[in-house]
């Protein structure tokens, strides 16, 4: 076999196994009842409820927030993020997580604010946070 070939080959093997890769990786939307059926992350969109209490204390510990969010089909659960909680929390419109559900809670790993921009008054701002990684023993 010629060495163009088996270089052809070796690309088109790699081509095809980073395709896997971004597939397998790639989590889905789904609400707070489709998380509790799967262990697998997921993407889930909600509002904020500002009735309920949001809780961060960065004197005890300043990698733990939570906070209650309904998701688009009305549910409502406890969510737990381990990081700081983001700037201009409260003023946003929408949220995004991405995460899975221990028990009743919902433990995100990211979350995605979809704010109303300070300074256009049509669009939004965009910003997004990602939870510390806890060490491994």
């Amino acid at each position: 076999m010629k060495k163009s070939a088996i270089f052809g080959l070796v690309v088109i093997a790699i081509a095809i196994a980073v395709i896997i890769s971004v597939y397998s990786n790639s989590s889905t939307y789904g609400t707070f009842g489709d998380a509790q059926k799967t262990k697998s992350e997921l993407h889930i969109v909600g509002h904020l409820n500002k009735s309920k209490e949001l809780f961060y204390d960065a004197t005890k510990d300043a990698n733990y927030f939570s906070f209650y969010m309904k998701d688009n089909n009305g549910d409502e659960r406890k969510v737990i993020f381990t990081g700081t909680k983001p700037e201009d929390f409260e003023r946003s419109e929408q949220l995004v997580l991405t995460g899975t559900m221990v028990g009743q809670e919902f433990h995100a790993s990211k979350i995605l604010m979809k704010c109303p921009s300070k300074y256009t008054q049509d669009k939004l701002e965009v910003t997004e946070a990602k939870a510390k990684q806890q060490a491994s023993i």
